[in-house]
């Protein structure tokens, strides 16, 4: 083994029997375990070195004086303290006994030989070194003190003759001297070597703490800031730049608050004010914006963080803000689909309780007219009625059958189509003359309402591919809603022009009009414009979905343009040569595309608002 390796094993084993020493206060902090070390090591090495050297002493010096005796069982104090620090881990108490102690020895050596002028005295420029050890200004104070006092009082003893007198002996004088100056100045040297050590250590120490705390800030994805009082950023973790697509430089001072949002610049701003002052930690969402990757050429968007901030010395009144911020854009926009799947639940139970209340007078009127005329003609002989009355009520029975059953048309066929098991037929049919028939059919409706019910149908129309019972139902459904809203001595007015390969059909009235907060929901199965209480006309908001869905089944569309008091214009778009999409396991139209790319439409646009709000 070589010298190096065997020093290392020394240096080792001492090491190991000091920690076994240290009090358990001390084993769990390194610079503590490193203060403790230092403090005994010396004291018990040089304890040990002095007894060991007393021997040796006395076979050089012969007989020893009494004072030379004291001296050498002085030097048991230090391991003394060593043993009052291992037991009690009162650092800053051995340090001030230690300092007791070695005064004490140097005043008992210097006054017997000579005072002030003695090679001891030197000893006392060492006790306030030895007390620097200790990390406290207040066993330095004490230690300084001690030492000029007992200075003082030497000189003074000496003044004043008080000191007993001394054999003159200038050689031995002067090798005493040179031995006292040695000795202070080998132990200075070793309080400096163990302050040195102390000082690495803490620097180490201190550097693996910042090496912890980088590699922390470095790898989280959640960026961590610090704010000065104003609210500029004087620091910022590089998880910025992931998040916000820019380097961390451009975001120190108010770079990072030039990219909040304006709206919600006074929430921050608030937060860490409030978080300076305080001493409680403040949250506060808002929104940040970020830039675009190199190599896009997309705008930057904004996206949402939430920001946790909290002062960094709550000692003071006013202090620096340590945030931590969180990207929420996924939580937002799932808070906002949220939001919209709450709202159409609403929406669809308020259907319901509409659906329910319409379709419970819908329903029951002509049930009642039903139920109550065929028992009047079952009483005909009680009741007295003549052919002709019967006839009329038979034809108010067949009325109100009529429309029972097409109330409950209604409701299959828009079924039908919500689950896509709705058929079509497409073939060739002329869409004037269907149209025309339509319009002959409601001409006597329209003359009972007192409405105008003009028809503008140009001659040249071309023959189209569809369903030509579906065009009727969507002609019908639109022009009885148009002469059903219009008031008397109104107009309603259908039309129908190619554009391209599309056939326009437009159906305009003067009637009352559709709210703006109602115009987006029309076409929404059951859903009737206004509030079902304050309605005027009868019908289970049917018509316009089951021409919503008829459209879409043809591939078509249909816009609604109005103002209330002003009338509505409902334009519907289909295709002259229509081509029905199939299901493959009963070749019927369905709706399935048409909901999914709606679907896919309604979560991009949640996607969008989020980002945009």
């Amino acid at each position: 083994m070589s010298r190096s390796a065997r020093a290392v094993t020394v240096l080792s084993i001492i090491r190991d029997c000091l920690d076994a020493l240290l009090h358990p206060s001390a084993r769990y902090d390194a610079l503590t375990r490193a203060r403790h070390r230092a403090f005994m090591a010396p004291r018990l090495l040089g304890s040990l070195v002095a007894l060991a050297a007393f021997p040796v002493y006395l076979a050089m010096r012969g007989a020893p004086t009494a004072l030379e005796v004291a001296a050498f069982a002085w030097l048991i104090a230090p391991i003394l303290l060593s043993w009052f620090l291992s037991r009690t881990g009162r650092y800053e108490g051995a340090h001030i006994l230690s300092a007791l102690a070695l005064a004490g020895l140097v005043m008992m050596v210097a006054v017997t030989t000579g005072g002030i002028e003695s090679f001891a005295a030197v000893w006392l420029i060492v006790v306030p070194l030895e007390a620097a050890l200790s990390a406290s200004r207040r066993v330095v104070v004490f230690a300084s003190a001690l030492a000029l006092s007992c200075g003082a009082l030497l000189i003074a003893l000496g003044h004043f003759h008080l000191l007993p007198a001394a054999e003159p002996d200038t050689a031995l004088h002067g090798v005493l001297v040179g031995a006292g100056v040695a000795s202070a100045t080998l132990y200075a040297a070793g309080l400096a070597l163990s302050a040195e050590s102390l000082a690495r250590t803490s620097v180490s120490l201190l550097n693996v703490e910042e090496d912890r705390y980088r590699l922390l800030a470095r790898n989280m994805s959640d960026v961590i800031s610090r704010h000065n009082r104003n609210g500029a950023v004087e620091f910022i973790s590089p998880a910025a730049e992931t998040m916000l697509g820019t380097p961390g430089a451009r975001l120190t001072g108010h770079g990072l608050f030039d990219r909040v949002h304006v709206a919600d610049r006074p929430a921050y701003l608030t937060a860490l004010s409030d978080a300076a002052r305080g001493s409680e930690q403040r949250s506060v969402e808002f929104r940040l914006r970020r830039d675009a990757a190199r190599g896009q050429n997309a705008s930057a968007d904004f996206i949402w963080v939430e920001m946790r901030c909290r002062p960094l010395e709550q000692a003071s009144s006013e202090a620096e803000v340590v945030a931590v911020m969180r990207d929420i854009t996924d939580r937002k926009i799932q808070e906002q689909a949220l939001e919209l799947a709450r709202t159409a639940a609403e929406q669809a139970d308020a259907s319901k309780t509409r659906f329910l209340a319409t379709m419970s007078h819908e329903l029951r009127t002509p049930l009642n007219a039903i139920i109550g005329f065929s028992e009047m003609i079952v009483h005909e002989e009680a009741m007295m009625l003549d052919a002709t009355r019967r006839k009329e009520y038979a034809q108010l029975i067949n009325d109100s059958g009529q429309h029972l059953l097409s109330v409950v048309n209604g409701i299959l066929d828009m079924s039908k189509m919500e689950t896509g098991n709705f058929e079509i037929s497409p073939e060739p049919f002329a869409p004037r003359a269907a149209l025309l028939h339509c319009c002959n059919l409601l001409a006597l409706k329209a003359r009972d309402n007192g409405v105008d019910l003009i028809t503008r149908a140009a001659e040249d129309l071309p023959v189209m591919n569809g369903d030509p019972r579906a065009f009727k139902q969507i002609a019908l459904n639109l022009i009885t809603n148009a002469i059903k809203f219009t008031e008397r001595g109104g107009s309603v007015t259908v039309s129908a022009a190619v554009e391209g390969a599309r056939l326009m059909l437009c159906v305009t009235d003067t009637g009352v009009g559709i709210a703006a907060e109602d115009l987006a929901r029309i076409g929404d199965p059951f859903f009737q414009a206004g509030k079902t209480y304050q309605r005027k006309h009868e019908g289970t908001g049917l018509g316009l979905s089951i021409v919503k869905g008829l459209v879409a089944l043809h591939n078509g569309e249909m816009n609604v343009q109005s103002t209330v008091g002003e009338g509505t214009t409902v334009t519907v778009a289909l295709p002259l040569d229509f081509v029905p999409v199939l299901s493959p396991s009963n070749n019927v139209a369905t709706l399935v595309p048409a909901q999914r790319a709606e679907s896919q439409d309604q979560a991009h646009q949640v996607k969008k608002r989020a980002q945009a709000n």
